[in-house]
């Protein structure tokens, strides 16, 4: 009996999903286990499995489609079998636009700019109750070249404007032109999405505020530099953050909390997410525990995490469960910022950059490195002293870093 194949939800924020390819054709004989297709979901790109047993009768869908959640999207049985029934209940793809599409002719001006940059003299093209007929190639070629489409006659059935009326159309002689405005649109992808999503919630819902304080690097850099001497893994900055973000949480379990609506949560355990940015915007795997491990165990794990967001192979599990998140642009030169609270987190820490500058100590000007970080604090489960005490803690350990290992 032929078996209908749904897309399952992939993540718990999964709403839709895009065929980025499929791994079976109709015809084939398959098997519980093998991968039906690779699937964009909103988090990263995962493989699609199969539990079923049969041939391959129909794929409801071409790669590149967009599909909802619980649609129908391959079909499996015997070979020959009917299966129309199962496609009628099938939600459509969604789709870009029509295949054809017609343009409003603009309604005439009531008066004329005193200086017109363009008169070109046409005949005029075919309409139909004031639309100009126009294929959608030919609306972009337009577009692209900076022409009005409504100008151009039309030599297709109708009066339909096609591309070799674009190609062939050449503006008046007196026209001005002085340049050609145009776009490109781009498809958000299902991460995208979500990104937007969740970044706008938490944005306009919990009521931002924000801390910044200077902490003095000297000691941390040449610590860095010596642990790197006998470390088999190489230990960035970033992990020496993570390390005393960890042991400051430990101090300040205020901070490691989260808002859920009619409660606020206390984080026994810490988990630190880490902000990594890929082509489609933004993930945050998490280092969990991050407070009981070794500088090396976070630096292993950071990498690794880092490797598997570029390839779009984060799972769930890799990017759920934080307590606590850091966001750092200080490898791009950026001194200071401030980061959006990833939800429900109360607090996301923005790291600059460290820079050489001229400090003061008792009374005299020296060379000094110093980097700026900024706490983004959720005021309806954090206060401002809270905040604050936080990062009183986090600066003297990172002025101080062999607090870090004892």
């Amino acid at each position: 009996m032929a078996v209908a194949i749904k897309l399952p939800k992939m993540s718990d924020t999964m709403e839709e999903g895009v065929i980025v390819s499929w791994q079976v054709k109709v015809g084939d004989e398959i098997k519980s286990g093998d991968i039906l297709a690779e699937v964009e979901t909103d988090k990263a790109t995962m493989d699609l499995d199969n539990y079923e047993k049969g041939t391959v009768l129909h794929l409801n869908a071409e790669e590149g489609d967009t599909i909802p959640i619980d649609s129908v999207i391959a079909i499996v049985g015997t070979k020959g079998e009917d299966f129309a029934d199962l496609l009628t209940a099938a939600p459509a793809v969604k789709e870009d636009a029509p295949a054809e599409e017609e343009v409003k002719t603009p309604e005439a001006p009531t008066a004329q700019p005193a200086a017109p940059i363009a008169a070109p003299v046409v005949s005029s093209p075919s309409t139909s109750n004031g639309r100009v007929l126009a294929s959608p190639l030919a609306k972009k070629m337009a577009a692209d070249k900076g022409l009005d489409i409504n100008q151009i006659s039309g030599s297709g059935e109708g009066g339909r404007v096609v591309k070799k009326d674009i190609e062939n159309f050449t503006p008046s002689v007196g026209s001005t032109v002085t340049g050609v405005e145009s776009f490109t649109t781009v498809p958000v992808s299902q991460m995208r999405k979500t990104i937007a999503r969740r970044l706008g919630e938490s944005k306009f819902t919990a009521p931002h505020f924000y801390l910044t304080m200077e902490i003095r690097m000297d000691n941390a850099i040449a610590a860095r530099k010596q642990m790197n001497e006998y470390s088999e893994v190489k230990i960035s900055m970033n992990d020496v953050i993570v390390k005393a973000a960890s042991i400051a949480l430990q101090r300040h379990p205020k901070i490691n909390a989260a808002w859920m609506g009619d409660h606020i949560r206390m984080n026994n355990h810490i988990h630190v997410g880490v902000a990594m940015a890929v082509d489609e915007g933004l993930l945050v795997p998490v280092v969990r525990f991050a407070d009981s491990k070794s500088l090396s165990q976070i630096s292993t794990e950071v990498k690794a995490y880092s490797v598997k967001a570029k390839d779009k192979k984060l799972q769930p599990s890799d990017w759920e469960g934080n307590t606590f998140t850091i966001s750092n642009l200080g490898m791009f030169g950026i001194e200071e910022f401030t980061a959006i609270i990833n939800s429900p987190d109360a607090c996301i820490m923005a790291v600059g950059a460290a820079k050489e500058t001229v400090v003061v100590d008792n009374g005299e000007m020296k060379v000094g490195n110093v980097m700026k970080v900024t706490l983004s604090c959720d005021h309806r489960v954090v206060d401002g002293v809270v905040g604050s005490q936080f990062l009183q803690t986090f600066k003297a350990l990172m002025e101080n870093p062999v607090k870090l290992l004892v």
